[in-house]
Order: C-alpha cells, then structure tokens, then sequence
C-alpha cells in the first residue's frame, strides 16, 4: 500500500493554475506534515516529514512523489498513518535570492560556534520558507464558526471577487487577492475581515493544498 497524498487530480490541477506564474527568483514552498490533531500518539502538533521547493511545471510531480509505502513515514519509531498526513503550501511565491542572502547570514553565525548537530539544507529551506517574495494573497484562517454568517458580514466590507474560500478540515480561509479589491473598500477592508469572530490567523501562511489530503478531508474552493 502506498500513501495517497493527492486525492483529487482535477482538483489539485485547478488549484496550481489559480497559483501566480513565477519570476526568475521565485519558487514555490512545500510541506508534509503529520498533524497530532488527527493522530494524538503524535507528542508534536507539527511533525514536519518532507518539505520541498517547486515551480508550478513541476508541483504535481513533487507531490506524486510522496506518495511511497505506507509505514515508510516514522516519527521517533512511531510510523505515520495515511489519516495523519496533511499537505501544505504557501501561495505566496518566496524569494530565492533574498533567502540565500540570508542564508549567508545564518551560516556565518552558525560557524562561529561549535556544531551542535544543524542540518545545512533543512537551515536553507527555512530561510526559503521566511522569505516572501510578493503578496498574491492575504490570508484569513477561521475556525470554528458558521461559515455562512461569517461570509455575510465579510462581503459587506469587500468585493466577492477578490475573495477565494478555502473549506478545510478545520473550517475555512479566505485568501484574498488585494489587486482585485473594489476602490471603495482599499481603506478598511483588512481590519474588518480581520476583526470577524473566529479569524485566528492573519497573513502569509502555509494552507492545505487543494485536492490533496489534510488529515482524511479533501480540502477544495467553495464557488
């Protein structure tokens, strides 16, 4: 048995075309977590188990590429079920030159010490996941609360077409594309979506990839 990271091909494919094309130093950032929400023998909420950069060309491809047996996936000789494992992505393109500038930074200090055990490539991608390169989207994580009446009071204080509502596991995000935003809500649209019950987390965040897994739900746009 193999895990099965992409649950909806179709999905997942439209969701890469609503991802922005990429300049030359811009990448995508990746990642495989097992989440102790869905698997509570997990001591970590977060146990990160493959992280990866991509262009769009290759997106697909990357994630296929998860998929290996089952039980290959340990945490400290704990082997991960399908039903914990939850993809995610920044929408956001990251910036590969800034971030190998503050790689440079990171190393120079690491060096001045004595090695304590750090991985060079994992302390890289972590500055790849730091740096974004531009905001395509602004995100609105909601848990927790009724999605219709939270839609309500949000489309008072912007335009439905700069809005993409992601239904998650959880609950939902909105992801908002500011250069789509109507003039007359420019000023105050931020600090009222911002200020609806159950927003937890505002900005350039990791979300679960559409069509993929997210701890046995299949996360997807709500049209």
């Amino acid at each position: 048995m193999q895990y099965k990271i992409i649950q909806d091909l179709a999905l997942l494919e439209e969701f890469v075309s609503f991802l922005p094309d990429l300049a030359k130093n811009e990448t995508y950032y990746v990642s495989l977590l097992a989440r102790n929400k869905y698997f509570p023998a997990l001591k970590a909420d977060k146990a990160q188990l493959k992280r990866f950069t991509s262009d769009k060309k290759m997106l697909i491809q990357k994630i296929r590429q998860l998929e290996c047996g089952v039980g290959d996936y340990v945490q400290e000789n704990l082997p991960i079920p399908q039903e914990a494992l939850a993809l995610y992505i920044n929408p956001n393109p990251r910036d590969m030159e800034a971030a190998t500038k503050q790689g440079l930074i990171r190393f120079a200090n690491l060096i001045t010490h004595p090695y304590n055990g750090y991985n060079p490539h994992q302390e890289i991608l972590s500055e790849i996941q730091k740096s974004c390169s531009r905001k395509f989207i602004i995100d609105f994580d909601f848990d927790k609360v009724d999605i219709n009446t939270t839609l309500r009071n949000v489309f008072t204080h912007i335009n439905r077409e700069a809005v993409h509502i992601l239904q998650t596991r959880g609950g939902f995000h909105l992801l908002v594309e500011p250069k789509k935003i109507a003039p007359e809500h420019i000023r105050h649209w931020h600090q009222h979506i911002s200020k609806q019950e159950g927003c937890d987390v505002v900005g350039d965040n990791l979300i679960p990839v559409v069509g993929c897994t997210q701890g046995g739900f299949v996360p997807h746009f709500i049209k």
